[in-house]
């Protein structure tokens, strides 16, 4: 089985990056520690990760399914959306 490369998420060593545009339209980036926040399930792993803009205060939520490999299946946003890596700056 082949994997695309994953657009949204960035494995850096024990974290995964990302970044999410609120409501408002403010970048946030976002660190996720897969031995603290990224929880075991039957499948594989689930991440579900609240975020507050700190500028605007807006709210969303992340949730991010992975497969045993640790590697992303399926993401939801609400209240937001991910910011491809390719148009990180």
């Amino acid at each position: 089985m082949f994997f695309r490369r994953e657009e949204h998420l960035k494995s850096e060593g024990r974290f995964f990056l990302c970044r999410m545009r609120t409501a408002s339209g403010e970048v946030v980036p976002i660190r996720i520690a897969k031995s603290a926040e990224i929880s075991p399930t039957g499948e594989g792993y689930y991440l579900r990760k609240e975020i507050v803009a700190p500028k605007s205060l807006d709210r969303a939520v992340l949730e991010v399914w992975f497969d045993r490999r640790m590697r992303p299946v399926r993401k939801a946003v609400e209240g937001g959306e991910l910011v491809p890596i390719k148009e990180w700056r």
